[in-house]
Formats: structure tokens, sequence, C-alpha cells
């Protein structure tokens, strides 16, 4: 058998005896079977006077009897004794062979029994019932013959019974995972009853068996995970995905093992990733439309986040970036544009410079470079000059001024736009350049003794009284004299003051 158990042995029990006649007392109080007897006797004697020795044959060799007797006994079973009249003896072989088969038939109803008791413990009834009800049936069969003393066809019936009891016996295991089959099948069609009913089923058909105390869990775990399917539903019938998801993380949490609600949870994680992915994706190109290009980042970077690897959000973070390069150029070239036309080349050169940056291909800061780069160096020498005038009283500053003035007077030939600041620059400049060309009477006195040097213009040595014709601009004077500490004397000249007199004498003796 396929299941190890204690047999129950039965209480041992023998057929009922055969009644024996009531012996009614006569009238003369002699008991009335002494006449039959008397005559039974007289007639033994008679047969055994006259009859049995013309019966009785050769002696056999010893031990050849008893051997015969027993190979006829192996080759057919004894025939069922008769059963007896009422009255009549039956003879001690009869009743020893009735002895053996009915301690035979006992014997097979003994084990049949504990079968029987072993199938009951198992639940047979919820999933054996029409193959124990046959079982009943031949058993009835086998003490009905029992009862009529006809013990052969008593052991065929209980053969019978406990054959098909063994047989149901041995379909434990496999009714036990058909049980566990259904109750799983159950688990997962949200069946409560019917779920309960196959685990209770299998926990008697095996006790103790590790698959079934695992559906038991998910059993209990049922009514959970139920809740959490509907309240998923509900929710994404609303359109709350999030929500569904939740409820489908609580079922499953339940029960991990629940097919149905894991690919339910799957299933709805998918969809809210995608409408999160879709969420996101719009988000990002309404602020890509806006030129929002951090937050259009930012959103396509979160699309991208909840599905790795996207080419859709690949393909929208390339945009932005081609976008945001764009609108940089678009911006940089309105911001160098007007710089340009306000004719501050500095600003004009730092943007065009900063869209080569971005790209270098791009043809409206290559041109504005090639503007703006030298009206920017021309730019900048103008406002130096026009800056230190008095640099121009040196003739060689003078001279580079004036090809200056003459470059300005040529940009603003060849310009088609009015450039008021260089129109004002250039004037200044020649302002400048004519005031510088215009030399000044100086009058410089001194003592005879001291000598006196005017730097960059001459060493002129000693006098008392000398003029000099000196173009605009800030001169130093510097006197010397042995013993004496020396001067120096710093003056400007401007065609404005024509009657300037400087002074240059030591008079501080070092002591």
């Amino acid at each position: 058998m396929a299941q190890d158990f204690e047999r129950v042995e039965p209480a041992p029990f023998d057929a009922a005896p055969v009644a024996a006649e009531e012996t009614p007392a006569g009238a003369s109080g002699t008991p009335r079977w002494v006449l039959p007897a008397l005559g039974g006797l007289a007639l033994l004697a008679l047969l055994v006077v006259f009859w049995l020795p013309g019966r009785v044959a050769a002696p056999e060799p010893p031990g050849s009897a008893p051997a015969a007797a027993q190979e006829r006994s192996k080759e057919a079973p004894a025939p069922a004794p008769a059963a007896t009249p009422a009255g009549a003896e039956r003879s001690p072989y009869a009743e020893a062979q009735a002895a053996r088969l009915r301690g035979e038939a006992q014997d097979i109803l003994a084990e049949l029994l504990d079968v029987r008791e072993n199938l009951e413990n198992r639940a047979v009834a919820d999933w054996g019932a029409d193959a124990m009800a046959a079982v009943e049936e031949s058993a009835a069969e086998g003490d009905e013959r029992y009862r009529e003393r006809d013990f052969e066809a008593a052991i065929a019936r209980y053969r019978e019974a406990l054959e098909a009891a063994l047989a149901l016996e041995a379909r434990i295991p496999e009714e036990r995972d058909a049980q566990l089959a259904a109750a799983g099948a159950a688990i997962e069609a949200g069946d409560l009853p019917a779920a309960e009913a196959a685990v209770s089923t299998a926990e008697q058909l095996e006790p103790g068996f590790a698959r079934t105390a695992a559906l038991r869990e998910r059993v209990e775990a049922l009514p959970e995970v139920i809740a959490g399917l509907e309240r998923a539903t509900e929710a994404e019938n609303s359109g709350d995905l999030a929500a569904a998801r939740e409820a489908l993380a609580g079922a499953t949490a339940a029960d991990p093992a629940h097919q149905r609600a894991a690919a339910e949870l799957a299933r709805v994680s998918e969809a809210l990733t995608r409408q999160r992915f879709t969420g996101a994706m719009s988000e990002g190109y309404a602020a890509l439309d806006d030129e929002a290009f951090d937050k259009a980042r930012s959103a396509f970077r979160r699309a991208e986040r909840l599905v790795p690897g996207s080419p859709e959000a690949a393909a929208a973070l390339q945009e932005v970036s081609v976008v945001e390069t764009a609108a940089k150029l678009r911006d940089l070239r309105s911001a160098a544009e007007s710089a340009a036309a306000a004719e501050d080349w500095d600003e004009a050169l730092r943007r065009y410079e900063a869209a080569l940056a971005l790209d270098p291909t791009v043809l409206f800061a290559q041109r504005g470079l090639e503007t703006a780069e030298p009206r920017a160096a021309l730019d900048k020498a103008l406002g130096k000059v026009i800056d230190d005038p008095d640099r121009l009283a040196d003739p060689a500053v003078a001279g580079d001024a004036a090809r200056l003035l003459a470059r300005a007077r040529g940009a603003l030939a060849e310009g088609t736009a009015a450039q008021p600041r260089l129109e004002a620059q250039a004037d200044r400049l020649a302002a400048l350049l004519e005031r510088a060309n215009t030399e000044v009477a100086v009058t410089l006195r001194s003592d005879g003794e001291t000598s006196v040097t005017v730097y960059r213009v001459a060493r002129l040595g000693t006098f008392e009284q000398r003029t000099l014709e000196l173009r605009p601009g800030e001169y130093t004077a510097v006197g010397t004299r042995p013993g004496y500490r020396d001067v120096r004397e710093t003056f400007r000249v401007a065609p404005e003051d024509p009657s300037l007199t400087v002074t240059v004498a030591c008079t501080e003796a070092i002591r």
C-alpha cells in the first residue's frame, strides 16, 4: 500500500453455531435422545461387520496416504460442507475444513476492515464514494455467504472487497495531488469555498504534507487577495492606476504565489508606467514649446527613467539640445546685431564668439566676427587716444592717431547704417589732433646757474629766460645745480592759455 499506518486489529469472532434441536423430556423422565442413539449404535455395528471389510483396500506404504490426501487438497479445494439437516451430525473433518475456511475469511476480513478504516480516515467519502460503495457491497455479500456457512464464497467476496479497497488506498497520492491541483485552481479563480474544501480533503488524505500546508496558508490569505483584486478593478475603472497598483501589491504580498494577482500587478504596473511616461513626454514637449529647456529636459529624463532605453525619450532629449542650441544661437545673433547696431563692438564680439563656441559652422557668427573684430579694435584704440589726449603731444603718437582717424573715416564711409558713436569719436579725435598740432609759446625762466631739461623736448642747459613752441599737453621740466637740491616742475600747455610762464631754478643748497 502507498501509505504506512498502524493496522487496527478487529476483535475475533466466530459464526453463530448451528442451533441444536431442543430435547424435551419424556413423560417417564427418560431423555428423548437415548433411543435414537441406541439405534445408531446398532446400525454402526452392522456396517462394521458386513459392509466395511469389502471396502477396505490393501494397505499403502507408510506415509503415502497422507501425502496423497495433501496433494488432493492442493489440487482442488474441499467443497463447502452442505448444510446439515436438523438432527444430523457433522464429521470432525468437515468441521475442521469449515473452521479453516472460516479463519481464512476472518483474516481477509480483518485486513479489509483495517484498510476500510484507513480510507475512512482519509475522507474517502469525499473522493471515492462510488468505489467505496462497491467495496461495501462486496463485503456485505461476503457477510451473507459467511452467515450461510458458504465460506469459500465469503472468502471470494471479501477478497474482491479487499482488492478494491487496496486499489482505493493506492489512489491516495493521486487523489491528494488532484485535490491540491483543485485547490490551486480554486485559489486562482477566487473560489474560497471550493479552495477550502479541496485543501481540507488533501489534509485528510495525507496529514502534514508540505504542499498542503503551503496551500492552507494561501487559502487563509485568499480573502485579502480577493479584496485586493476587487479594489484594483474599481480603481482601474475609475482611471486611478496608482491606487490599482497599490491594491494589487497588497494582494501579492498576502499571497506571493497567486499568479492572477501577480499578472494583474505586472499589467497594471506597466500601464501605470506607460501612463506616467506619456505624461512626462507631454510635459516635456509643452515645456519645449515654451523654450523652458531645463524643465523639458527634466521631464524627458523622468520619462527615460520610467522606460529605460526608450528611443522616444532619447530622441526628445536630443531634440531639446538641438532646439536649445538653435534658441541660444538666435538669441546670440539678436544680441550681437543689437550690440553692433549700438556700436558696442566688444559686446557684439563676445556674442559672436559665444555663438561659434556652440556651433563653429554657424555662418552669421563667422561673418559677424569678421566685422566685429576690427571694429572693436578700432573702437578701443579711439577710446584710448580720446581718453588721454596729452599723449598727442608726442609727434609719434599724434601720427598714429592721424592714421587711426583715417581708419575711422574709412569705416564711416563703408558703413550703410548710421554710426553716431564712430562719427563722434572721429570728430573728437580730429579736434584733438588739430589742437595737438597747434603749438603754443611757453616762457621758461631760470637763474642762469641751473641746468634745465624739458622731458620729451630738449636739454636746454643754463639760462635766465627762453621761449619754447610746444604742442598742447603735459610736460615736465627738471633743474639741476651742483650743491643744490634738484627741482621738478610739471606744467600743462594748452592753446587756451597762450601766456604760460614756467620758472625752473635750484635754490635749496645741500648742507
